[in-house]
C-alpha cells in the first residue's frame, strides 16, 4: 500500500508553492485541494490545522504537517532517497535554516507591510526590504544556487518570492537592484519543478490590488 499524500493549499501562496516544488523535486504524487481563503475555509483545513487555521497543510497517511518550512524538511526526511534538499553537513544545514527564516521574517514580513499598507508612509520598510535582499544576494555570491552547485532547501524557500518582485516594485514605488538574485531566479525557472508552480507576475499584482481594495488601503498604482 502506497503513501496517501494530500496538500491543502492556495494557488498564489508563496508558502504553498514551496511545498509543491519540494514534492515535485522528490517525484511524489499527491492530491491537491485548493482552499478558498477569502470566503470559507474548509472543514478539513480547520480540522487538520486547528491552531493556525492556515495553508499549506500536508496530510501524509492521515497525519497533518503544518508550516511550509517544516513541511519541506519533513518531505526531505521522509523521501530522502531522491533529490536531497538540505545539506548533509550540520553547519551548512544550520545556515540554510537560518537564511530560510530570514526570508520569512526579513523579506516576506517587511514586504507584506509595504503591499498591505499606505506606501507613502513606509519609507523605512522600503529601505529595509532593499537592504535585506542585498544581504541575501551577498550570501548567494557567485554560486549558481544558495547551497552551491545543486538546487536545495534555501532555493525552495526563496524562489516563490521571485515572482513577487514586480509587485513589490510597482505597488511599493521602489527599485530593487539585485542582479544576482534575478539571474538566480531565471536559473531556477529553468527547472520544471519551479516553472510549473510559480505564479504569473501580473496575476500576483492584480491579487494585491484586489486585496488592498478589500482592506480599504488607498493607493494609486496603475499598470502601464
Amino acid at each position: 500500500m502506497g503513501d496517501e499524500v494530500v496538500l491543502l493549499d492556495f494557488s498564489l501562496s508563496m508558502f504553498g508553492i514551496r511545498v509543491r516544488i519540494a514534492l515535485a523535486e522528490k517525484g511524489i504524487k499527491y492530491e491537491y485541494r485548493e482552499e478558498d481563503l477569502v470566503n470559507t475555509k474548509s472543514a478539513l483545513l480547520l480540522q487538520m490545522n486547528p491552531v493556525h487555521k492556515k495553508i499549506p497543510v500536508l496530510i501524509h497517511n492521515g497525519k497533518p504537517i503544518c508550516e511550509s518550512l517544516i513541511i519541506v524538511e519533513y518531505i526531505d526526511e521522509v523521501w530522502k532517497d531522491k533529490a536531497p534538499l538540505l545539506p548533509t553537513d550540520p553547519y551548512q544545514r544550520a545556515q540554510a535554516r537560518f537564511w530560510a527564516d530570514f526570508v520569512d521574517n526579513k523579506v516576506h514580513e517587511v514586504a507584506k507591510k509595504i503591499w498591505t499598507g499606505k506606501v507613502d508612509e513606509l519609507e523605512t520598510e522600503k529601505k529595509e526590504l532593499i537592504e535585506n535582499l542585498k544581504q541575501l544576494e551577498e550570501f548567494l555570491g557567485d554560486k549558481p544556487y544558495f547551497g552551491g552547485d545543486t538546487f536545495g532547501f534555501l532555493d525552495v524557500a526563496f524562489i516563490p518570492f521571485y515572482k513577487w518582485f514586480y509587485a513589490y516594485e510597482t505597488v511599493g514605488k521602489l527599485k530593487l537592484d539585485c542582479p544576482k538574485l534575478i539571474a538566480w531566479g531565471k536559473r531556477c525557472m529553468q527547472r520544471e519543478s519551479v516553472s510549473k508552480f510559480l505564479s504569473d507576475e501580473k496575476e500576483i499584482y492584480e491579487f494585491i490590488l484586489s486585496y488592498r481594495k478589500k482592506i480599504g488601503v488607498d493607493q494609486d498604482t496603475k499598470t502601464n
